[in-house]
């Protein structure tokens, strides 16, 4: 528990064929494959394709050698460093051709699983210790009331489960980004990886933001050895944030049955990172079934997958899960699914004052001078109508009426008891009688 910011330990370089721990075929396959389909015939290109190091990379080039499958060239000039060239034999484009029958993956050479699973651990989010600091700094730009930090910053650094309930508008999404930006290091994520002869690619750049791209000299034989196993990409810690879309089938393996390989679900591509379902109670499925499929994971910290034969595995789930929803929990979940929560935060509406302290602090961003008159007139005459209920996501509503407003008019920017009336009339529905 004692890791810091930086210190991720990063996975090594393999160093030979039989350390990768992957099937020898499969590896030797992926290699004709590649070089196959990206035309590829000197080594320092392939291992930069296969995410391998050179050294590596010619081992496997020298066994499907043995195998009559590739064979020299002899040297080859103009910018290649004098480098041996190697091409596929007659018998190695049928290995190929066939392989890519089997399955259309080529290039980055996967990890297998299990040593995935220890690099899952020496990153995991529960060795990160988020200090009251570092989240409020990342939470600066939100007004929040101090003990929803006190209850927030535990939660965070447990790494477990969190349930944010509260009334719609008050800033829970807002929290949930704010608690991703708390993490800040970076961790490594796999290509691709691979359980049972099967390819599972889990990096997705939508999902994954690269924290550096490194800048390769062409000419430098020592350029796919790197500082780490390059069939990693090193990256900021993920953040998966699904909806209403939010379905059960997003949660498992999807099969390609073209390329016929796999592509990791959602909850195996946030690892080491966090996974907020936002708004949960406007799925499809019942709160109820969404968090059923959590219990396992969220208790027991892993996840069963099943391929397409049906049989099942399983996979290291470390993830911090944050559900968010309108609802009072006691609406939407049993006791038993409510007990499997870890940590369960109101998240309220702010009070008068803070609710002047975001107001006031959105106006100066967007450049509104504050009107007394305004002021007095909204919080006197049109908040006693809704009961005083405040929330956090009126004062940019308002701000924003009245910008649009005096753009209109083409009048510079100002707030009146006026414009107010005329931004509030927006922001709520008025129950009319509807004429037929």
């Amino acid at each position: 528990m004692n890791m810091q910011v930086a210190g991720v330990v990063a996975p090594p370089a393999p160093k030979t064929i039989e350390g990768m721990l992957l099937p020898q075929v499969m590896m030797r396959d992926i290699l004709l494959k590649t070089m196959f389909r990206k035309n590829l015939s000197v080594v320092t290109e392939i291992a930069l394709a296969i995410c391998l190091p050179v050294p590596v990379t010619q081992e496997l080039v020298d066994l499907a050698r043995g195998q009559k499958l590739l064979e020299a060239m002899g040297s080859l000039r103009a910018g290649t460093n004098g480098e041996m060239g190697y091409q596929l034999t007659d018998s190695g484009k049928a290995r190929a051709l066939d392989a890519l029958a089997q399955s259309e993956y080529f290039g980055p050479m996967p990890v297998p699983l299990e040593v995935y699973s220890e690099q899952v651990k020496r990153q995991s989010i529960r060795n990160l210790q988020v200090t009251r600091d570092r989240l409020l700094s990342a939470m600066g730009h939100l007004i929040l009331p101090d003990d929803l930090i006190d209850h927030l910053g535990p939660a965070v650094s447990a790494g477990r489960s969190i349930l944010m309930y509260g009334p719609p508008g008050n800033g829970k999404s807002s929290i949930s980004n704010g608690i991703r930006d708390a993490l800040g290091d970076k961790i490594y994520i796999p290509r691709a990886i691979e359980y049972a002869g099967q390819v599972i690619t889990v990096y997705d750049p939508i999902v994954h933001s690269s924290a550096e791209q490194e800048v390769e000299d062409p000419n430098s034989l020592r350029r796919t050895t790197g500082r780490f196993d390059s069939r990693y990409v090193r990256c900021e810690r993920p953040t998966v944030v699904t909806g209403g879309e939010l379905s059960l089938d997003m949660l498992d393996l999807v099969y390609n049955p073209t390329a016929r390989t796999y592509q990791a679900p959602l909850q195996l591509k946030s690892t080491g990172g966090i996974f907020i379902v936002d708004d949960l109670g406007r799925q499809k499925e019942p709160p109820q079934s969404i968090v059923n499929r959590w219990i396992v994971p969220l208790e027991e910290s892993r996840d069963i997958l099943a391929l397409q034969s049906g049989e099942k595995f399983e996979v290291p789930f470390d993830t911090l899960v944050i559900f968010s929803t309108n609802f009072h929990p006691n609406e939407i979940f049993d006791r038993a699914a409510l007990r499997r929560i870890f940590f369960k935060i109101k998240v309220d509406g702010p009070n008068q004052e803070d609710f002047l302290k975001i107001f006031a602090m959105i106006a100066r961003k967007k450049k509104m001078p504050l009107d007394e008159d305004a002021l007095i007139y909204l919080l006197q005459e049109k908040y006693p109508t809704i009961d005083n209920e405040y929330a956090n996501y009126q004062p940019v509503f308002l701000i924003d009426q009245m910008i649009s407003i005096c753009e209109f008019e083409g009048i510079p920017y100002q707030m009146s008891p006026e414009l107010i009336e005329r931004a509030w009339a927006n922001m709520f529905v008025r129950e009319e009688a509807i004429i037929h």
